[in-house]
């Protein structure tokens, strides 16, 4: 089987690199490169292409999937200290006016 050859993977694995590479293209990387990422993403989760025989399909746990949160941080990082602060005072606003509510039930 030559390097590329997408013949061993299976119908979930094509539609899981298929959706990997539209999020990194809406990202505003190349088509080429999202393609690459999402078939690396594909193989750090699966193991590569399924082979044959039976007791192979083990749940991968998703190891690639565990990286999200880091792409939170830049967004925060980009607010200015009043914005992050607003944000700061109305979410423990809300969380007071939520544990009053639950007091008086």
């Amino acid at each position: 089987m030559p390097r590329g050859d997408k013949s061993k993977y299976t119908d979930k694995q094509e539609r899981k690199a298929d959706h990997i590479a539209e999020g990194y293209e809406e990202r505003g990387v190349p088509e080429d490169e999202a393609e690459r990422r999402a078939w690396a993403t594909v193989n750090k989760d699966d193991g590569g292409g399924k082979k044959a025989g039976s007791g192979r399909g083990k749940d991968t746990g998703h190891p690639a999937a565990h990286k999200g949160g880091r792409k939170g941080g830049a967004a925060s990082a980009s607010r200015s200290a009043a914005d992050r602060s607003a944000s700061a005072k109305k979410g423990a606003a809300t969380r007071k006016r939520n544990a009053e509510a639950r007091a008086h039930k």
